[in-house]
């Protein structure tokens, strides 16, 4: 009963209009008034040990550091390496775009930023050089996502602190479902271009592709540093975020000189407030997870689940459905601390591995940042493009395929997020 009461609660606030971050709190704190016997001290002290959570260190400096690559010139020397190399072929610079999207989701971790960074410049290059508004504003709309799946991605951080996977082998996982992703993107915008007849680019020769290469490769050595540094035993990946941030700091200000002390503290500002958003959202939905596990909601859905009978692949496709539902309503960190503690034992005891998991997870919510009503990359393209929401959503659906066809893959071929995290 106190289950019903408290999911209840939540979407009714959630259907009013409440933001999330409120809506979990509010929902947490009425059902331990009505049902539990703990006092609202034992919940303030439960908020504030979310913040000692030591994985969730790595967030802010992730965050910095995206904002201090997003904030120079970075995402255009990866446009004019991709260019470089795809841009002579059939809807090439599309084909670019798709790949600066993956270099660049790399770099910073978000999908909002991806759309930004990549959106403000390829969209009006793309309309010039023949594509439709629509097909410019759907490929970055989607194409965007890979910023919540690539690694260092923060969706990722999130849900290996709520279940405490490790973070690393996250990261690794999330390499081969982007390149996949990526390279399906690629072969669609092949045949599309193909069949339109889109003119294409003239070669330019190996010359242009080492010189935009070398411009471009201190800002894609950023991964390196991150993959690289976790699994030669260097730092751990928290300590990789710190690194990451010190990196881009020195790459901005020294090597690519795109921004001078001035404007650090803007960009400090600016990290503090999404960590600020973001941090009081996870506290909130780790208080609601609290709450949860107080009630026994996940153990009575366990119980529930396994009473059904249900085999792996059809639990699997149940929590899709789940996901693919909450993905269209909440911000992908919040639907991952609010659902992991449901789903996650019941995926132990049928023997998922929790990498998987994660990552069919991170797949699912990537599709709910380009599905309405309250998909991010949606608005974000809006701007970026000067379209309504409404031609947006219209422009970004046939795009939607790829994405449900490769959460298919990613969730019932196991090895695509294995297949890395075995080798290493």
């Amino acid at each position: 009963m106190s289950g019903l009461f408290l999911l209840a609660m939540l979407f009714v606030c959630l259907l009013l209009g409440v933001p999330i971050a409120v809506s979990l709190g509010f929902a947490s704190i009425v059902t331990l008034m009505v049902f539990a016997d703990q006092s609202l001290l034992s919940l303030a002290l439960r908020f504030f040990h979310t913040m000692q959570v030591y994985p969730l260190l790595a967030i802010p400096f992730f965050i910095l550091a995206g904002t201090l690559m997003t904030s120079g010139g970075v995402a255009r020397r990866m446009i004019d390496f991709a260019d470089a190399c795809v841009g002579h072929m059939h809807g090439g610079l599309a084909m670019a775009s798709v790949l600066a999207c993956m270099l660049f989701a790399a770099v910073s971790g978000s999908s909002p930023a991806t759309v930004v960074a990549i959106g403000s410049i390829v969209i009006a290059g793309m309309i010039n050089l023949g594509y439709t508004k629509k097909f410019a504003s759907g490929v970055i709309c989607n194409a965007g996502t890979l910023g919540i799946l690539i690694p260092p991605s923060i969706v990722l951080v999130v849900y290996g602190a709520a279940t405490e996977t490790s973070i690393g082998k996250l990261f690794i996982a999330g390499i081969l479902p982007g390149l996949l992703l990526t390279f399906v993107m690629i072969v669609a915008i092949y045949l599309i271009a193909r069949k339109r007849k889109i003119p294409r680019q003239p070669w330019r020769g190996w010359g242009r592709i080492f010189t935009t290469g070398r411009r471009a490769i201190w800002g894609m050595a950023l991964v390196v540093i991150i993959m690289g540094g976790i699994y030669s035993g260097a730092f751990t990946p928290t300590e990789a975020a710190a690194v990451s941030a010190v990196y881009a700091l020195l790459v901005a200000l020294y090597i690519h000189r795109d921004i001078g002390w001035k404007e650090v503290p803007g960009a400090l500002v600016q990290s503090a407030k999404v960590t600020a958003m973001l941090m009081f959202i996870i506290a909130n939905a780790y208080l609601f997870a609290f709450v949860l596990t107080t009630e026994q909601v996940p153990q009575m859905a366990s119980r529930a689940i396994i009473d059904l009978g249900l085999p792996p692949w059809g639990f699997l496709l149940v929590v899709n459905v789940l996901l693919l539902i909450a993905g269209n309503f909440m911000e992908p960190s919040s639907v991952i601390l609010i659902l992991a503690p449901i789903v996650f034992p019941i995926a132990m005891s049928m023997g998922i591995d929790p990498v998987h998991l994660g990552i069919i997870m991170v797949v699912n919510l990537e599709i709910g940042m380009v599905t309405p009503p309250v998909g991010l990359n949606l608005f974000v393209t809006s701007g970026v493009a000067k379209m309504s929401i409404e031609q947006v959503i219209v422009a970004a659906l046939p795009w939607l395929m790829i994405l449900l066809s490769v959460l298919i893959i990613v969730t019932y071929v196991p090895a695509v997020s294995l297949l890395l995290t075995g080798l290493m």
